[in-house]
């Protein structure tokens, strides 16, 4: 079919004015937040129903025409980029709360709901949805689940996948399927939709979820330490766990932290420099819990492995010393940042950090390096940012030579190349690092099932 045909066609399937060709519309909605592939869709279209879902894929499988899904566009894979002609399928307009019961604690979204609405929805009711993330206030609910989204909360209330309690989905085949129904026993055989939750919409497509919700946590308090040596981060993780269950252990360097500053609005926690910060997070449930943790922090002070500290007093003062962490990512992105989000588990990070750090330093010295991430759960993000002399396209692809190093050393580790980002297209060719040939192969295998037009976001994780 032609450009002209494929677009007629699809104004027939949706609501009028929901298929938009404009170049503007393609370059925003084509791309997510990395920069690497240009975006090239023939058109966008803004669903409403999962029934337009199903026309849509049936229209794709009847005439050879791939679709790639859209949220929130705030992957950083490329999992969400058309590149190569195809049509965008964005949940922009699937965006509504459709049931909710209380004494369940289950809320049912459509896919186009945002992760922020989804937490106030939960708050309004008296609970919580714990999944959280710098980019909750555009994130949409299908995206984080075809990415299974971690963030800063994983260490107590884990990944996006463990608060799914069904979903409803449009495969490859056109089929509509309703997975768990919201059951928290079903032990009937396959589990279906955890092949979803992951699958960066390439088997299908998650139309709608049915997410669990969970008790409001009680004032929660921030404290942000500075670290003597990298590898205090594991001896402050462990003091801190024996004592005190904690809802989040971020770190991130002291290169990390400047970026912050220099853009204003934020100050240091204190006026000691330290080569890197530890930020955790807990219920201060009660006077002894408070105790607890400033007995724990002196603990810490007097073995040297921490050099300065500052707990928060206020709600105000906690989210402040959450920016620290927060707005790394915002202020690093005019310097164009080639990411890596690796993980292994947490007994080895220092090592593992230390390794990459030397490497990447040894071979690229003018390169400057951000190092933060969710520590407490092993997960590390990796940034090197673009020297200003240099063009984008020579600089991603010295960044491909570091990767190779960088791989290397995380198959050595047992890691894995992406712990939250996905696959997409900036990973696929370096999934064996971390998949074994059987697995890629079983992978693939799944895939032939749900898409076997191969119309489903094509050239996303593998070819």
């Amino acid at each position: 079919m032609t450009a002209e045909q494929i677009i007629a066609t699809l104004k027939t399937l949706v609501d009028d004015g929901k298929v938009l060709t404009d170049p503007a519309d393609l370059d925003t909605y084509g791309k997510d937040w990395t920069r690497i592939y240009p975006p090239r869709p023939v058109a966008i279209v803004f669903p409403k129903t999962t029934k337009q879902v199903q026309a849509l894929v049936t229209f794709a499988n009847e005439n050879q025409v791939a679709l790639v899904p859209s949220g929130g566009r705030t992957g950083l894979s490329a999992g969400a980029v058309a590149a190569n002609g195809e049509v965008v399928v964005a949940f922009d307009y699937m965006n509504q709360i459709l049931d909710f019961s209380a004494s369940d604690r289950l809320v049912t979204c459509q896919a186009g709901v945002v992760t922020a609405q989804l937490q106030n929805f939960a708050e309004e009711n008296g609970l919580y949805y714990p999944v959280d993330f710098a980019s909750a206030g555009s994130s949409q609910l299908g995206g984080n689940l075809s990415t299974n989204a971690g963030g800063i909360k994983v260490i107590r209330y884990g990944m996006s996948r463990d608060w799914v309690a069904g979903l409803k989905v449009v495969t490859g085949k056109g089929d509509i399927m309703e997975l768990n129904q919201g059951l928290a026993k079903n032990n009937t055989g396959y589990d279906l939709r955890h092949l979803f939750i992951g699958a960066e919409g390439t088997l299908g497509f998650i139309t709608e979820a049915t997410m669990k919700l969970s008790r409001k946590p009680d004032n929660l308090t921030v404290l942000v330490l500075g670290l003597n040596d990298l590898t205090n981060t594991m001896d402050v993780l462990q003091t801190f766990q024996k004592q005190i269950d904690l809802t989040a252990y971020e770190f991130f360097s002291h290169q990390a932290m400047q970026h912050v500053l220099a853009h204003g609005q934020i100050q240091a926690p204190f006026d000691t420099e330290a080569p890197y910060y530890a930020l955790l997070e807990f219920e201060a449930v009660s006077e002894q819990i408070m105790d607890d943790a400033m007995g724990l922090f002196e603990q810490c002070m007097e073995s040297g492995w921490v050099l300065d500290g500052v707990i928060s007093q206020s709600e105000t003062q906690a989210r402040n010393l959450w920016q620290l962490r927060e707005r790394i990512s915002e202020s690093i992105a005019p310097r164009t940042p080639y990411k890596n989000d690796l993980s292994v588990v947490v007994s080895k990070v220092p090592g593992f950090l230390q390794e990459i750090d030397a490497v990447v330093t040894e071979h690229y010295p003018d390169f400057e390096i951000i190092w933060f991430g969710h520590i407490g759960d092993g997960n590390l993000h990796l940034n090197i940012l673009k020297p200003d002399d240099l063009a984008k396209e020579d600089f991603f692809e010295k960044c491909k030579h570091v990767n190779t190093w960088v791989f290397d050393i995380v198959k050595r580790y047992k890691g894995s190349v992406s712990a939250e980002h996905g696959v997409g297209m900036t990973k696929k060719d370096y999934l064996h690092y971390t998949r074994s040939e059987e697995e890629i192969a079983y992978m693939r295998a799944i895939k032939q099932v749900f898409d076997p037009n191969r119309v489903i976001n094509p050239g996303k994780i593998f070819d």
